[in-house]
């Protein structure tokens, strides 16, 4: 797609996604997030041309002037929207698919130091909530969605919800994906912490109360016991212990 194609997608993504959005030229003029994208749509030009340093120094300009820091070397596709956006990082090996989502301080980082894939992909319309960061060449899936500051280190899959510190899966549910839902949260999503909590008390409550149902048979073992002994050992036994012979 050409650069003003891309452009145009943006900006009707921005009208789409965000309820406060009056038109098209309050978009093209005040929001800090499609000045990124414009910003990083030129320097990826010059990127793939191969003028790296003028890549550089756009992005630079752009990271300057909205707090937003894309690398010229991320392919991020048409449709993007950064809400708000300041402290939003993008690396250079991270790949963005259509229609993609991110909030206000979030992070597409590397955890490697070698060159190559060390960045995330992410797939057609994901959501990354504010403060989130995805760490490393993690892939999340079409329609994935990641609560407000997650931190998610492993692969999400297609139509997931993953929260918390590391991001646990929470919801997958294909008919959440039908509908935009702001920063990556649709109505009220179970704590995995307390879920596992919860398993957890259920175990001790049923290990509990089995230990006490084996504490009174062995407290009702010993008196049935030696009558059951004496019942069953022969006459000449039974003699031998009474008189000692």
């Amino acid at each position: 797609m050409s650069l003003f194609s891309n452009l145009r997608e943006d900006i009707d993504a921005a009208m789409e996604r965000d309820p406060a959005a009056r038109s098209r030229v309050m978009i093209v003029l005040a929001y800090p997030g499609f000045h990124a994208l414009l910003f990083y749509r030129i320097a990826r030009w010059f990127w793939t041309a191969g003028w790296y340093l003028a890549g550089r120094v756009i992005s630079h300009i752009g990271r300057f002037l909205t707090g937003i820091e894309i690398h010229p070397g991320a392919q991020i596709g048409p449709g993007c929207f950064i809400d708000h956006g300041m402290g939003v990082v993008i690396g250079e090996t991270a790949e963005l698919g259509r229609g993609v989502t991110l909030y206000q301080g979030v992070t597409l980082g590397g955890t490697s130091l070698k060159k190559g894939k060390r960045h995330p992909t992410l797939g057609d319309g994901v959501i990354v909530g504010a403060g989130a960061k995805v760490l490393g060449p993690i892939t999340l899936a079409h329609c994935a969605r990641v609560g407000s500051n997650a931190v998610v280190v492993k692969d999400v899959g297609e139509d997931m919800t993953v929260v918390g510190i590391p991001a646990r899966p929470v919801r997958s549910r294909a008919s959440d994906a039908e509908q935009f839902c702001a920063y990556g949260i649709a109505g009220e999503l179970p704590d995995p912490l307390a879920r596992t909590l919860d398993g957890m008390l259920d175990t001790i409550h049923s290990l509990s109360s089995r230990v006490e149902q084996l504490e009174s048979e062995l407290a009702e073992r010993p008196a049935a016991a030696p009558a059951a002994a004496a019942k069953d050992a022969p006459a000449d036994f039974a003699k031998e212990t009474i008189t000692g012979e």
